[in-house]
């Protein structure tokens, strides 16, 4: 083999290799606004899913790799409230407590679609919808009457997102974020009740988001040549 032939012969392995890479999305980024409900599940509220659900909001940027990661920070404020009331579980000392906190989430965290996401590029099996599986790391501050905690949150789930048209994402998205301290209630009956002292990773503190978004892509990847015969954007 010749020295030109390999030179080609590597050429189109590259642009068989990168081809998918390269017109992974029509547009790089999204950016856009979430809102939905939040709950909290902990001492004061073992299994029920959805109990007092409160509202959640915020702020969303995502970046796509390629058809399938996606790379997403967000922003939210939300409420999560609890009470021992009705609890079948007695709590030393018979303490019956409520609360209420106003969180702060701040994240980031990668997403696999099950396909490959784009309403183009028919030939390479896109599809306009698809489900996807969330993972990341985040920081939960959480004020409300007593103590405000502060601390890392590590958010798992899944959602499904719909491209409606060209630039236009629709998404729903359920997570739970689990926490490394068991005093997020801020409240020193439900910080450890029993006194089991157990595993910072054991704690029982958690809450979680479904969120209904909306997003806009921005950033093509490639612009087509402007001249004088012809001047063409996004």
């Amino acid at each position: 083999m010749t020295k030109t032939s390999f030179q080609w012969l590597i050429m189109v392995i590259l642009l068989v290799v990168m081809l998918p890479i390269l017109h992974a999305q029509e547009y790089k980024y999204e950016i856009g606004g979430m809102a939905g409900g939040a709950f909290y599940m902990g001492d004061a509220n073992k299994t029920a899913l959805f109990k007092d659900l409160n509202v959640a909001f915020g702020g969303v940027f995502r970046y796509n790799a390629n058809f399938r990661w996606a790379f997403k920070g967000n922003l939210i404020w939300g409420k999560v409230s609890g009470s021992t009331d009705g609890l079948d579980n007695v709590f030393p000392d018979n303490a019956q407590v409520a609360f209420d906190r106003n969180i702060i989430d701040l994240g980031g965290q990668m997403e696999f679609n099950f396909f490959p996401y784009s309403d183009k590029y028919a030939y390479m099996s896109t599809r306009r919808l698809t489900p996807y599986i969330v993972f990341g790391l985040g920081i939960t501050v959480a004020t409300g009457e007593d103590r405000t905690f502060v601390g890392p949150n590590i958010p798992l789930g899944m959602g499904v997102k719909y491209k409606l048209k060209n630039r236009v994402n629709l998404g729903c998205e359920f997570t739970v974020r689990k926490l490394f301290g068991d005093n997020f209630e801020g409240n020193a009956v439900l910080d450890d009740p029993y006194k089991l002292n157990s595993d910072w990773l054991k704690n029982n503190d958690w809450y979680s988001l479904l969120l209904f978004s909306v997003t806009w892509d921005f950033g093509p990847r490639t612009r087509p040549c402007n001249n004088k015969h012809s001047i063409s954007g996004y």
